[in-house]
């Protein structure tokens, strides 16, 4: 698979995303209405962009300029190769 670079494509992608999100957030809702189960669902959002951004973002410019990521996979293999030199 060739990498996305058309910027249209990409900003329906991330649109798509939302409306995947939205949707799955509402049906869960739906299914079992309750003002702890939102509250949850945004601090769990919140905390998994925040990690998101902490490997892809803070990794690259702040942790290790000179490494690229290309997933969260890749990241992770990232992570434990750092901490199997760290070990030793």
């Amino acid at each position: 698979m060739r990498d996305l670079t058309d910027p249209r494509a990409m900003y329906l992608k991330a649109v798509l995303f939302v409306v995947i999100g939205l949707a799955a957030s509402a049906i869960l809702l739906i299914e079992h209405p309750s003002f702890r189960l939102a509250l949850l669902m945004l601090v769990a959002i919140w905390a998994f962009s925040r990690a998101y951004c902490f490997a892809f973002y803070v990794i690259e410019h702040y942790v290790d300029p000179s490494y690229r990521f290309a997933g969260l996979i890749n990241f992770a293999r990232y992570a434990a190769k750092r901490r199997n030199k760290s070990a030793h």
